[in-house]
């Protein structure tokens, strides 16, 4: 299990990114302690790969998202 402030510091992403991409289900929270969120960091490392393969290929995040959520 890995908080986003750990996924920020792994991937050099923002803190805000990581937010966006949990809103809009990307990116899934599997448990909550107080509140803090709790990612499984084996899926956050293959969707964020997904993620930026998708991006780099020109894909916007509406299209990324129906790929990964689907």
């Amino acid at each position: 299990m890995v908080t986003i402030n750990e996924i920020v510091e792994a991937y050099g992403i923002p803190y805000s990114t990581v937010n966006h991409y949990t809103i809009i289900g990307l990116l899934k929270v599997v448990s909550k302690k107080r509140n803090v969120r709790l990612y499984d960091g084996a899926e956050v490392k293959k969707r964020l790969k997904k993620i930026t393969e998708l991006k780099d290929k020109g894909y916007p995040l509406n299209l990324i998202q129906k790929e990964i959520v689907k």
